[in-house]
């Protein structure tokens, strides 16, 4: 005899083999193309663009989805002859909205990149400091 019994969140149920035995009566459904929760990349068949794809990093959503949507949505459908050139104006409302939240949408800043610069010249003064002293 089957039951079923609840602890906490979790639902546990057990199966007996008499269970097993008899053929599932579930009925698939065939797959959707324009199913909105299915995986689809990020470009559904139908052209749009697919929100809800974990390649945006859930840039679509949080305090400046509205504005990434806008200047993404701009570039995508773009048809100038510099892709994005029309778009300016939505890029630059993202960038204004996302350095509101330095925290969420962390910048580089020219210290970052001059401290990397230093550590490669410094890494490269080491590695020809070591080749001269293997070649002497």
């Amino acid at each position: 005899m089957s039951y079923c019994r609840q602890e906490g969140k979790d639902r546990i149920i057990f199966a007996t083999k008499e269970d097993h035995e008899t053929p599932s009566s579930a009925e698939l459904v065939a797959d959707d193309p324009d199913d909105p929760y299915e995986e689809q990349g990020l470009i559904l068949p139908n052209g749009d663009i697919n929100w809800n794809c974990p390649c945006l990093g859930g840039m679509a959503s949080g305090p400046c989805g509205e504005q990434f949507k806008s200047a993404f949505s701009c570039f995508h459908y773009s048809t100038e002859e510099i892709k994005g050139s029309d778009c300016v104006d939505q890029f630059r409302a993202m960038q204004e909205c996302m350095q509101k939240y330095p925290d969420l949408y962390p910048q580089e800043d020219e210290n970052d990149e001059k401290s990397s610069k230093d550590l490669e010249a410094a890494s490269m003064e080491a590695s020809a400091a070591k080749e001269e002293k293997g070649s002497s």
